[in-house]
């Protein structure tokens, strides 16, 4: 019976884990940590290997393809790299939706992960820094100690240019992990614009798979990648046409991209 007075995890506590990394891919901007956490998920076919609930959640359930319904959920899944280590990847439906909830849910993760054996956690998320599609988009990255920046930093991300807050599991997640003596990170997709954005996705992929030491196809990504610029170009032409209007006279305010 799931206990919904308090953030609860079911997991199975018959696996066992070799050195754990905790990879958190959850909801938010330009969707980057899901699009991230569900490709390695699905490459790697890792397996269920929890679920989280919580009172924190909005109240809604997910309609099934097969006329059922779940509530909704964050899910653990694991798999293990070429070397044999675990990864625990947790993606799910939401964040928690009030500062409590925020604060309950991810220290409840990040506890969770740590009574496992874990000691590093990599949070994936969108750095929004334009108002428009980015072509070649670069990845950020903040850190819980400099040893973690100098050795992620090598992979390619960039630390100390990007500034502001990082919100919601993203942000929480490592800055917990710090409090609990653990290694924490969170790497951003560069992002702007899109609600999806397989672009930011796939910059922050090519890094993953190196630093998780793992094998992933990235050919869907790219699919949607084109299929995305394509729409975007269009788009574009037809600002172009508008503004140009039947004379070739510029028109003021028919921009659909600003």
């Amino acid at each position: 019976m799931i206990e919904m007075k308090k953030t609860t995890i079911y997991y199975n506590k018959k696996e066992k884990l070799k050195d754990p990394i905790l990879l958190v891919g959850l909801p938010g901007i330009g969707n980057v940590g899901s699009l991230v956490g569900e490709h390695i998920k699905n490459e790697t076919k890792a397996e269920k290997f929890g679920t989280l609930y919580s009172p924190y959640f909005p109240h809604q359930a997910i309609m099934l393809k097969n006329g059922g319904l779940r509530l909704i959920s964050n899910r653990f899944y694991h798999f293990k790299n070429k070397k044999g280590r675990s990864i625990l990847i947790l993606i799910g439906d939401t964040q928690a939706g009030t500062p409590k909830g925020q604060y309950e849910v991810n220290e409840k993760i990040v506890r969770f992960f740590k009574s496992l054996g874990g000691r590093t956690v990599y949070t994936i998320g969108g750095y929004s820094a334009a108002n428009q599609y980015i072509h070649n988009p670069r990845v950020f990255g903040v850190a819980t100690n400099s040893k973690l920046r100098d050795t992620l930093g090598k992979y390619g991300i960039i630390f100390g240019q990007a500034n502001g807050a990082v919100w919601g599991a993203a942000g929480i997640i490592p800055a917990f992990a710090r409090k609990h003596r653990m290694d924490g990170a969170c790497i951003m997709g560069e992002t702007g614009m899109l609600e999806i954005d397989a672009n930011a996705a796939k910059s922050v992929l090519e890094i993953m798979k190196k630093l998780l030491d793992i094998d992933i196809n990235l050919g869907n990504l790219d699919k949607i990648k084109q299929e995305t610029e394509k729409i975007i170009k269009d788009m574009e032409e037809a600002s172009r046409a508008a503004n140009e209007g039947p004379t070739g006279g510029h028109k003021e305010n028919l921009s659909y991209i600003r």
